[in-house]
């Protein structure tokens, strides 16, 4: 079997537990508006016009974003990084874009990995039906979950879609024995909001000391040439990163109502 992906880090270390090596996916049904990966939207590879100078010269040069890979090929890319991740606690992290949207393909390397004792962590947002979530869990050991917004209208207005599917998914998570974080984009005046902050606090207090953490992530305003390269306006190109300091009042928030809270992934 094959599937598209646009990246693949080693050496992780905010992906999960110890050192991983990330699989990024390629496709995701939802649009935020402060995407840090707008190549990783549409699920077929791409061309685009990359520019490069030379001698004082810009050239434009085709680049390919995403590629076909089968899941040996894939485990095999994988192996080669088995001695740190054994040494450290590690394993492998599959996000994206959203890898739920590949899901024979997730489906298939997870339990590649699991009958290979590998540590498997999902990096997603839930878009899915509860099904084929459900049939993954067999094979994966955690889950990192965003919660992006709690009101429905500003979720579909941010994201393209609506933020029911999402909670209903992770109400329904809360009540398995998978272990998972809620990551929470800090999105300045937008998920940083006090009313925002207030709805999910409350949310997540209503799911029973199920999370294992909560990870507060900053605002990173680092993907203006990749929107450039893909032909996209980046909306956010205005807003200055946000520092991890800035967080420190947020992150208080949540420990205050008993939560484990870590400022970046």
């Amino acid at each position: 079997m094959t599937g598209v992906i646009f990246d693949i880090k080693r050496f992780a270390v905010h992906d999960g537990p110890g050192i991983r090596t990330t699989v990024f996916l390629k496709g995701c049904p939802l649009h935020c508006s402060w995407c840090h990966n707008p190549e990783s939207i549409e699920q077929s590879p791409c061309v685009i016009n990359k520019p490069l100078k030379l001698n004082g010269s810009t050239f434009e040069n085709e680049e390919t974003i995403g590629y076909e890979i089968s899941t040996d090929k894939l485990y095999a890319a994988l192996e080669k990084d088995r001695i740190f991740m054994d040494e450290s606690g590690g394993g492998v992290t599959f996000s994206g874009g959203e890898p739920l949207m590949q899901y024979d393909f997730l489906k298939e390397m997870l339990t590649i990995c699991k009958q290979n004792g590998m540590h498997t962590t999902v990096d997603t947002s839930l878009y899915a039906p509860w099904d084929r979530i459900r049939e993954l869990l067999l094979f994966t050991d955690l889950l990192l979950v965003d919660l992006k917004l709690m009101n429905s209208a500003a979720h579909q207005h941010y994201t393209g879609v609506s933020n029911e599917l999402i909670i209903n998914n992770i109400n329904k998570l809360a009540a398995t024995d998978t272990d998972f974080i809620i990551r929470i984009p800090m999105i300045p005046n937008v998920t940083d909001s006090s009313e925002n902050i207030a709805h999910s606090i409350a949310y997540l207090q209503t799911l029973n000391g199920k999370i294992s953490e909560i990870h507060l992530l900053p605002f990173h305003n680092t993907a203006n040439s990749k929107y450039q390269r893909v032909g996209k306006v980046n909306p956010f190109s205005h807003l200055k990163s946000t520092q991890k300091d800035e967080l420190k009042g947020v992150a208080a928030q949540y420990e205050k109502e008993g939560f484990r809270v870590k400022i970046g992934g």
